[in-house]
Order: structure tokens, then C-alpha cells, then sequence
């Protein structure tokens, strides 16, 4: 127990200390690969559509309407985009679907941004600083979390993951593909928090800071927390620090 006049020690969650670390490395190789995603579309003369985010998801499988509805929830959705440069469509159920065209263009487009991810994290400006050498430990966690995510995972997620991998698809491509697909486990989660606050999207992009956010965030680590659970103590201070590690 805490003395007189100590505050009483804060539970810490581990999804509430990895997110913003895995963030980081996710949008900082998505960052670094943007020259390479845009040479992709310019190449084909395209815009991009639904395949520019989750091109591991929608190679794998089709993506249902509560799916699609989930991963647009704050950019709004514009299906013309899509269908009427050919590369996706949808039936009546509201079921996106690529097409041969689409199928290629995500294809160009995952090795894209497993390229930017190679060139990013081969960079060392310290020594001490992880190589491509950690990518295959990390290739296995976040493999083990996708597994773990099934049970407790949103339309989001169960929409993008287990992910797409080429055969030939490189170690920097595949981390890429399951580090996005996690992330969809945590969105998943915090939609799942602000509604049933009763908010609605216009709502929780404009909440300041203050404890109604906080009790939202609060909610959303305890909904991610469980994908966690199929990994140790140890296991996820490893997780974290191989993450941590990653250039970007």
C-alpha cells in the first residue's frame, strides 16, 4: 500500500504502450514509401482506391459491408472511386470485391510498401539501433497476435486478417502487411468505445482532452488488451523493444 500523501499506483495497460509505438512504425515506413506507392498508380494511370490501405486484407478475401463501413468511419466513402476505374466491385449485399485489374494494382502496391519499409528500417544511424536481422521475430509476434485477435476482433479486423502474403513477398512486405492488420484490432476497439458513450464520429474527432476522452481511451485498451494476452510478460517487453528499436 502506498505511504501517507503517495498517490495510489496506476494499472498500466500494454495495448495503451504499444499503440503509439506501433503507430510509429507503421506510419513512419508508410511515409517512407510513398514515392514507391506513387510510382505505382502513376505507372498504371490510377487513382487510389480501397487497395491503397488495405490491399492484405482485400487480396485475401472479400470485405463485407459492416467491414467496409468500419475502416471508412472517418474518411467517408466514395465507391465510384473504386468501381469506376475497374479495380473493385460490390453486389447487392454491400460486398467489396477486387478485380484482376485491382488484384494487380494491390499487388504492386503491397510490394511498394514493403520496399519503402526495406529502405527505411536497413538504415542504422546508431548501432545499437535494430537491422533486418529482427524482422523475422517480429514477422512471428505479430503473426501469433493476428492469431490471438480472432476471437476479439471487430469487421474490421476479421475483414483484413489472417493477411495476404505473397510467396516471394519479402520480410520488411509481410511485417508491413500483419503490423496494419493489427492495428485494425485497436480501431476495432475504440469505434466500439466512443458508440457506446453514444457518440457519434463528428463527436469523438472533436472531443478536446479532459476525462470523457480519457474514459474512452480507457475503454478502448481494455477491449484491445485481450489480443495481447496470447503473448508473456517477457514476450511483450521483447515486442515492445524490437518495435521500439526500428528506424522512423
Amino acid at each position: 500500500m502506498p505511504r501517507a500523501g503517495e498517490e495510489e499506483p496506476v494499472e498500466t495497460s500494454y495495448a495503451g504502450l504499444v499503440r503509439p509505438v506501433l503507430d510509429r512504425v507503421y506510419a513512419t515506413a508508410r511515409i517512407a514509401g510513398r514515392v514507391h506507392v506513387r510510382a505505382v498508380y502513376q505507372e498504371v494511370g490510377l487513382r487510389p482506391g480501397l487497395e491503397l490501405d488495405f490491399h492484405f486484407g482485400l487480396l485475401a478475401r472479400p470485405m463485407p459491408a459492416d467491414a467496409h463501413a468500419a475502416v471508412t468511419t472517418y474518411t467517408g466513402a466514395d465507391p465510384a472511386a473504386d468501381i469506376d476505374q475497374g479495380t473493385a466491385t460490390v453486389d447487392a449485399d454491400g460486398t467489396w470485391r477486387l478485380t484482376d485489374r485491382g488484384r494487380e494494382l494491390a499487388l504492386a502496391v503491397q510490394r511498394a510498401v514493403g520496399d519503402g519499409a526495406e529502405e527505411l528500417w536497413s538504415r542504422r544511424p546508431i548501432a545499437t539501433m535494430a537491422a533486418l536481422d529482427s524482422l523475422p521475430r517480429l514477422i512471428d509476434l505479430a503473426g501469433r497476435l493476428l492469431e490471438s485477435g480472432a476471437a476479439t476482433g471487430g469487421p474490421a479486423f476479421r475483414a483484413l486478417a489472417p493477411v495476404f502474403e505473397p510467396d516471394d513477398a519479402s520480410p520488411s512486405g509481410r511485417l508491413m502487411a500483419r503490423l496494419g492488420a493489427l492495428r485494425h484490432h485497436r480501431g476495432d476497439a475504440h469505434r466500439a468505445a466512443w458508440r457506446a458513450a453514444g457518440l457519434t464520429v463528428e463527436e469523438i474527432q472533436a472531443l478536446p482532452e479532459g476525462p470523457r476522452r480519457r474514459a474512452i481511451d480507457d475503454e478502448t485498451n481494455r477491449l484491445d488488451e485481450p489480443i495481447y494476452s496470447v503473448l508473456g510478460p517477457d514476450t511483450r517487453l521483447e515486442l515492445l523493444a524490437l518495435l521500439g528499436a526500428l528506424s522512423g
